[in-house]
């Protein structure tokens, strides 16, 4: 995406004193939102959704030159540059992910041609994702969400919010709307269809569904959703694996990179398969740049890990916040036996006493099992990457052997 693109072009940004760790982690939640918006506005045709993308490009240009000057104070001697080299790589790929997650957004802005019957294939248990501003009149204006409670009443959460020129990501309880505000919703659309007008004063209107014009359609959405699920896990374990030094970490994130790569062929294929019946092929063009963007993000990833599979040290100031962390990421293998085959995950929950949450699983002979309504029962040689505190993790790890 062009750095001209949007509002402004270049901001002026100076240096503020921040955590290396800090900043690293705000750049895996933007990161993470600039993958889930943009592929959400592929999947939903909505070009006001992949404008917040270029919004959300610029918070990422910022937090990088930031990053950038502070690793340029935390080295002092040799020793520090070495160790803080790779995380310069990070910021570097960083910018990587962001460059293809605007791409992804250019091809619904630009109009670069996606089947209009896209919206319309998407499964069930894919959610409806809207851009909505906060009214001066709203019920909801100058109120938490907590107060709201509008994920209880409605199964709607607000994923993000903009304002002016800072950004909310994961907001809480304790977030307050305020008139003016951009919020990104995300619930099943009877939700929306309820909350979107209280928010904004405006009425929702779902689009129509369209006939599909081309065969199987529905396969490569579903492609696109799994692109979208793997490249978000991607980015989460390679931050991961910097923040907490794990290169089991960053092992699955190669792993996840042969498989998008597997995936991404395939998805071109069935695009070009597609294209010589469709009546005009130029209208899935934009199907070919989103295989390319999602390839981009992938290899991103990796380069991420770099420091952690060169066995590259942590350096202090990354180090010493790590240790201050209450939630880790780990990768675990179930063993034959173990008390945890056999054990029902449902909505990416263990059925167990212990307080930990399943991202995916890496299942042999099966592939890659992901998504945040993950429905499965553990087998034997899964590996499991799971999100947790450190006393948890380590129950969790017991329970596999």
């Amino acid at each position: 995406m062009g750095r001209f693109d949007g509002r402004r072009s270049r901001e002026a940004v100076s240096y503020r004193p921040a955590s290396v760790k800090d900043l690293l982690v705000e750049m895996k939640d933007t990161a993470e939102l600039l993958i889930d918006l943009s592929y959400s506005a592929v999947l939903h045709a909505s070009p006001s959704v992949a404008r917040e993308v270029v919004e959300l490009e610029h918070r990422m240009d910022v937090l990088q030159m930031r990053a950038r000057m502070s690793l340029m104070l935390a080295a002092r001697k040799p020793s520090e540059a070495e160790t803080l080299a790779p995380v310069l790589g990070v910021v570097a790929a960083a910018d990587k992910v962001s460059d293809a997650a605007g791409d992804i957004a250019r091809i619904v802005i630009e109009e670069i041609g996606l089947p209009d019957a896209m919206r319309g294939a998407l499964t069930e248990g894919v959610e409806t994702l809207v851009r909505g501003t906060v009214a001066d009149d709203s019920p909801y204006e100058g109120r938490t969400l907590k107060e709201i409670d509008l994920e209880s009443e409605t199964g709607v959460r607000v994923i993000a919010i903009r304002r002016d020129d800072d950004w909310i990501l994961n907001p809480g309880p304790r977030t307050r709307l305020n008139r003016g505000d951009v919020t990104l919703l995300r619930g099943p659309e009877t939700g929306v269809a309820e909350a979107y007008p209280r928010l904004t004063g405006e009425a929702f209107e779902a689009d129509e569904p369209v006939e599909p014009a081309i065969d199987d359609l529905e396969r490569a959405v579903d492609s696109i959703v799994l692109m979208k699920n793997l490249s978000e896990l991607a980015v989460d374990l390679a931050y991961g694996s910097v923040l907490f030094d794990n290169e089991e970490l960053a092992e699955e994130v190669y792993n996840l990179e042969i498989e998008v790569d597997a995936l991404q062929s395939r998805f071109e294929a069935w695009t070009l398969r597609a294209a010589k019946a469709a009546e005009d092929p130029v209208t899935l063009r934009g199907l070919i740049h989103l295989g390319v963007a999602t390839e981009e993000i992938s290899d991103a990833a990796l380069e991420i890990t770099e420091g952690v599979m060169r066995d590259i040290g942590v350096h202090p100031v990354v180090e010493m916040a790590v240790k201050e962390s209450d939630e880790i990421i780990t990768r675990t293998r179930v063993e034959r036996g173990s008390e945890l085959a056999g054990t029902r995950i449902e909505s990416g929950v263990p059925a167990t006493e212990i307080a930990t949450s399943v991202l995916a699983i890496r299942r042999p002979d099966e592939g890659w099992l992901v998504g945040p309504d993950l429905d499965t029962t553990v087998r034997a040689g899964d590996v499991i990457i799971a999100k947790g505190t450190r006393t948890s993790a380590a129950e969790f790890a017991e329970l596999a052997t």
